[in-house]
């Protein structure tokens, strides 16, 4: 079912001819970009119309308004399973242990004496989160992105997610009845691009949506397409694609527990990729075997995990040793990425791309997902090279602040001045010897640069 590439022989390559052998799911957001272009634009021109009229040709369902009602968000959370109930707050209590943790403190240092910078942290003022109603519903993703917004100081705080058929034209009851856990009160019922569209150019009326500063939150390629459509005129997280799994894997790992961790992520969507990268071919043979008898056995075979597995964004890679499989999963970057080897703390420890790293047999990408505390928005499409996940400092913004005494600015001009004349901006100096008048002797020496 899932391919094989054997890397073991030859010297691993470098760089980008390494990246090039190992799978990944097409994701082309740019031949998507075209596709929500005017979709973006109708709802910047006819705001809530757009919206009613894309619902009933996306999703399906005529809506009178796109706010859901207060009343509606306060009964999914009465009506809200007990188990699942205390579920989603377990979630959200140890989501805010380590959310907490991440606040940046406003910090001043004495360059010279008189003269400091201070950064000082701001929340961004208002944020747009998006939660998924396509295959499935993820209340999860809506405690991934509320909590971290929250811990950061964001005061204004809305939620879109796709309207559906089966619930009156409202997004998910349990998409809702997280949303009042969290004390979201602000929730729409919109999907696609034209949700993103939405928070970036605002709606208006007494249902209206005003504008964002910034969108998060995972989606598909219209999401995606959409967001980077908007960067610039918001802030967005990451474009998100396909989920992802890598496991690093040697002769001790279980493979009861490995295959069980390649289908839980090939759940997701067609196109999730699985990819386990080990050193041992009885493992590797002994996963391929495994994964017929857990496929059986659970839901959503034909139309997720059989395609996903068997896609080209899914390989078991064959390497001489760890070392080779280091260098072959920092290449990969992936979103997940679990160490299944001997001594897995160490070997995780110097894993240097990846979007969040599970250590060991205990450690499943699954607990990430809902309970570990970390956060599963994350960068795929091996963007965990130079992206984070979603985070407090995602939300916050660092400003310096400069406070200069005269005695630091009259030690410091000179030098402006001499590095001003060399990037011929004279007036860059000026600005700094106009400050002095002639009969200070301070000013005398900073009306010259040295050596003149």
């Amino acid at each position: 079912m899932i391919s094989r590439i054997d890397l073991r022989g030859d010297a691993l390559p470098e760089g980008a001819a390494l990246r090039d052998l190992l799978p990944r799911a097409e994701f082309d957001v740019e031949a998507a970009l075209e596709k929500v272009r005017p979709i973006c634009e109708d709802v910047h021109h006819r705001g809530t119309e757009a919206l009613i009229e894309y619902a009933r040709r996306f999703d399906g369902v005529t809506l009178e308004r796109v706010r859901v009602p207060a009343a509606a968000i306060k009964d999914a959370l009465e009506r809200l399973d007990p188990a699942v109930r205390a579920a989603l707050e377990e979630s959200i209590r140890r989501a805010r242990i380590v959310h907490r943790a991440q606040r940046r403190a406003e910090h001043t240092t004495e360059v010279v004496p008189g003269g400091t910078v201070t950064e000082k942290w701001v929340p961004v003022e208002r944020v747009g989160l998006y939660a998924p109603g396509g295959r499935s519903v993820y209340p999860s993703s809506v405690i991934m992105n509320a909590v971290p917004a929250q811990e950061a100081g964001v005061t204004s705080i809305a939620l879109a997610s796709p309207p559906q058929k089966d619930f009156g034209g409202l997004p998910h009851p349990t998409i809702l009845a997280a949303c009042a856990l969290l004390g979201v009160d602000e929730v729409y019922a919109a999907g696609g691009a034209q949700a993103v569209a939405m928070f970036a150019y605002g709606t208006a009326g007494p249902d209206g949506c005003p504008p964002a500063n910034m969108v998060t939150g995972p989606g598909n390629i219209w999401v995606a397409a959409a967001k980077r459509y908007f960067t610039g005129r918001i802030g967005i997280d990451t474009e998100a694609g396909p989920t992802e799994i890598a496991v690093l894997a040697d002769s001790t790992a279980d493979p009861v527990h490995v295959a069980a961790d390649l289908i839980s992520q090939a759940e997701h969507d067609p196109m999730a990729a699985a990819v386990l990268v080990t050193d041992s071919v009885e493992l590797a043979d002994a996963v391929d075997k495994e994964l017929e008898p857990q496929i059986a056995a659970t839901r959503h075979i034909e139309d997720r995990i059989v395609p996903a597995l068997s896609g080209k964004q899914s390989a078991i890679v064959l390497v001489d040793g760890i070392e080779e499989g280091l260098r072959v999963v920092d290449a990969y970057g992936a979103e997940h990425l679990e160490i299944q080897t001997a001594d897995a703390a160490a070997v995780a420890a110097r894993v240097r791309n990846a979007g969040a790293v599970f250590v060991g047999p205990w450690s499943p990408v699954s607990l990430g997902d809902y309970l570990a505390g970390s956060n599963h928005v994350l960068p795929t499409g091996g963007c965990a090279c130079h992206s984070s996940g979603l985070s407090v400092q995602s939300f916050l913004r660092g400003i310096h602040i400069v406070d200069y005494t005269r005695e630091a600015l009259a030690e410091a001009t000179p030098h402006v001045v001499t590095l001003a004349e060399a990037e011929d901006l004279p007036a860059h100096g000026a600005a700094l010897t106009a400050r002095f008048t002639d009969g200070d002797p301070d000013a005398r020496g900073a009306r010259k640069a040295p050596g003149k």
